[in-house]
């Protein structure tokens, strides 16, 4: 069965004041089996374990300097096996209605799904979607996310296409761990202006949309 997965994370806080954030990034990365970075990742692991770094799993914004590096070049050695799309919200744009808990991550989430799905199932012989978030977002407002994922794909999914919703921690698939490194290039890249990171991951970005923008345009 030929079954495409997306693993999707994301970057920025749920503060909408004025110490939160300025932007909230929604990321998925798109992938076939077998995955082509996850066996030079495992080795580039096993290799730091050996030299006495204890790394149980790799974390964009906790590891070295050294390790990230060497992490985005791993990365960047296998773009041709990934598809990186995302959202970005400038959170001072957004609907006061939509900054709750319960509307705002579950509306980007399903609004990413749309805009992926439908590029993902041009290829003919996908049978199958595989949908693996991170837990983290979960734990907080669990029922409201898998509910806005399943609705996004019974509204994108021709009919009896098969599907799963997984919530994983990212230490469990190297797959949560590129959409966590890319998801923090690109968040840097809006956040700071910092585009080195993002310039790494830069040929593998299909889509990139920015949210709620026609308002951000009438108020200037």
């Amino acid at each position: 069965m030929s079954c495409a997965y997306i693993f999707l994370d994301e970057s920025g806080n749920f503060d909408f004041s004025a110490s939160g954030s300025r932007y909230f990034v929604l990321t998925s990365i798109s992938m076939r089996r077998p995955f082509p970075v996850a066996m030079p990742m495992d080795a580039y692991k096993h290799d730091l374990l050996e030299c006495g770094l204890d790394l149980e799993y790799f974390h964009c914004y906790r590891d070295s300097k050294d390790v990230r590096r060497c992490v985005f070049d791993l990365i960047a050695k296998h773009l041709d096996g990934m598809s990186i799309d995302f959202l970005v919200a400038e959170k001072a744009t957004v609907d006061p209605a939509l900054q709750e808990d319960r509307r705002f991550y579950p509306e980007l989430l399903s609004q990413l799904l749309q805009l992926v799905l439908p590029m993902e199932l041009g290829a003919d012989d996908v049978e199958k979607v595989v949908v693996i978030t991170d837990t983290i977002p979960v734990n907080k407002k669990r029922k409201t996310i898998e509910r806005a994922v399943r609705t996004a794909l019974r509204n994108t999914l021709p009919p009896g296409m098969r599907y799963r919703v997984l919530h994983h921690q990212s230490r469990s698939h190297f797959g949560l761990q590129v959409a966590d490194y890319c998801s923090w290039a690109i968040f840097r890249k809006w956040q700071t202006g910092e585009r080195d990171w993002y310039d790494r991951i830069r040929p593998a970005v299909r889509r990139e949309l920015e949210l709620f923008r026609v308002k951000q345009e009438r108020r200037h």
